[in-house]
């Protein structure tokens, strides 16, 4: 990038040089150079990136009314302000004489227009690439609410969002991601309703970033987060539009990155973790019994397995006679050890699942469950494992399916073979001390400054819809987990 510093020249020959050796044009075929008469008086010069570049709009609003337009009495000095003002009709246009701005707009497809003897150079928003059009979520699946999903493309990501936000207070401010890629993210809040210590920090992380990897939301939480060895992710990852909306609302941060159809949504808690999207779509009482049912679910995805390993291993006593027989008949030619067997299946439940993700199209379903049901009645009939652990494994499966978040449902396989080594080790002791550990630890994480567990602990005025679907009500005011502006005032 030292080469992109300092300003351009005057000269159009030595403008002209600088661009080709910047670009390798000799190499680079899709760097197109147009040059043309400004007015059939002045050279000029038009460079675009064929593909990122709309040939339309550089014919119809660039090069023809600059044939058109009569320059007689304009100095070099004004001609840029005078071909923007009297020919140019076009919206986003802008003046620099900065090497690197010039660089990095033809990049992202806009048309840079050099003039002989002028010492600024004019940036057209001509972009016109091919993108995926907006589409439905694929990993957050909508019963009740809106169908449309990010996409790659950050500018229609905005427009998605402020479809939602129709209002003027509304920011979307354009970054920089760092490094040498130009790649550029959005930072996304309510201006007056925003912490301005929560936007300042996480501005202030922003700008360390400075990489040449290719960024996507994930990628961006793991360079700003605070604990890199906490399991549970410290942002949320949505690709839902009306989902981050909702959050922006509520005094949140959203981040768009460029070429990541997802947004990340700080700071959040244990409790956005475990709410859907659509649960405040529901009437409350069906609300209240679809959480409860999802707590349910995924408390015994995270300590079912460590539980029943306990009770076998060290409590049989607090088993009945029928369910013990059963599980001694179950492993009567069982040659693993039962915690080996309840490990082993849990990590082959992880490699099934995780294959029928990766696999592409409709194949990855039918792995998922035909993969599932023969390894698991092939295991059962060579004696490898039990069918009591197999129902065991079974419901920790669905238990874990009911956690909306990809990350947390990771998360959750992660602390449940801790809890099954605790238990195996010391019984119901070894989990207690386990899951005390583990709370202790979240207790003291923080999201961006907010306390994972609020607003429980600490406990605060917005306790939100986690346990008990309260009754939705009119409101003015942002929730206080973020200490909102509008809260405090």
């Amino acid at each position: 990038m030292a080469r992109d510093r300092g300003t351009i020249e005057k000269s159009l020959r030595a403008n002209r040089a600088w661009i080709e050796d910047r670009f390798h044009t000799e190499i680079n075929t899709d760097v197109i150079l147009r040059s043309f008469r400004l007015g059939g008086a002045v050279d000029a010069l038009a460079i675009g990136m064929n593909g990122m570049a709309d040939d339309t709009k550089i014919a119809d609003f660039i090069l023809r009314p600059a044939f058109g337009i009569s320059v007689d009495g304009v100095s070099r000095s004004e001609l840029p302000a005078f071909f923007v003002g009297h020919a140019l009709s076009m919206l986003e246009t802008e003046l620099t004489d900065a090497r690197d701005a010039i660089v990095s707009a033809i990049a992202e497809g806009r048309t840079a227009i050099f003039l002989d003897g002028a010492k600024e150079a004019i940036l057209c928003d001509t972009r016109g690439f091919v993108s995926r059009p907006v589409g439905e979520p694929e990993n957050e699946m909508t019963i009740m609410g809106p169908k449309e999903a990010f996409t790659e493309n950050i500018r229609t990501n905005v427009t998605l969002l402020r479809r939602i936000l129709k209002r003027p207070d509304f920011v979307c401010e354009f970054r920089d991601a760092g490094g040498t890629n130009g790649t550029k993210l959005v930072l996304a809040y309510l201006d007056g309703t925003v912490n301005p210590e929560l936007l300042n920090e996480v501005k202030r992380r922003l700008d360390t970033v400075s990489t040449d990897m290719r960024l996507t939301v994930g990628r961006l939480e793991q360079l700003i987060e605070d604990y890199t060895y906490l399991p549970l992710p410290q942002m949320l990852k949505t690709e839902r539009p009306d989902r981050a909306a909702s959050a922006v609302l509520d005094g949140r941060i959203a981040i768009l990155v460029e070429g990541c159809p997802q947004a990340g949504v700080l700071p959040i808690t244990i409790g956005t973790l475990l709410m859907s999207g659509e649960d405040l779509d529901m009437r409350q009482p069906v609300g209240t019994i679809v959480q409860a049912i999802r707590m349910v679910g995924a408390l015994l995805s995270t300590y079912l397995p460590a539980y029943f390993l306990a009770l076998a291993l060290h409590h049989p006593g607090q088993l009945s006679g029928e369910i013990l027989e059963t599980v001694v008949a179950s492993r009567a030619m069982v040659f693993l050890p039962l915690w080996m067997e309840m490990i082993f299946l849990l990590l082959v439940f992880q490699l099934v699942r995780e294959a029928g993700l990766r696999v592409p199209g409709s194949i990855g379903h039918a792995i998922g469950i035909i993969g599932g049901l023969l390894l698991g009645q092939a295991a059962v009939s060579a004696n490898i494992v039990s069918t009591v652990v197999l129902i065991i494994v079974a419901l920790t499966g669905l238990g874990n399916f009911a956690i909306p978040d990809y990350s947390a449902q990771v998360a959750a396989a992660y602390y449940r073979v801790l809890l099954c080594i605790a238990a195996t080790l010391a019984g119901l002791l070894g989990i207690t001390v386990a899951g005390l550990c583990a709370t202790a630890v979240m207790c003291s994480a923080k999201s961006f400054g907010v306390p994972f567990f609020a607003p429980f602990s600490p406990v605060t005025r917005h306790a939100g819809h986690l346990l008990f679907r309260s009754r939705i009500k009119n409101r003015a005011n942002a929730g206080d987990l973020s200490n909102t502006e509008r809260r405090r005032a």
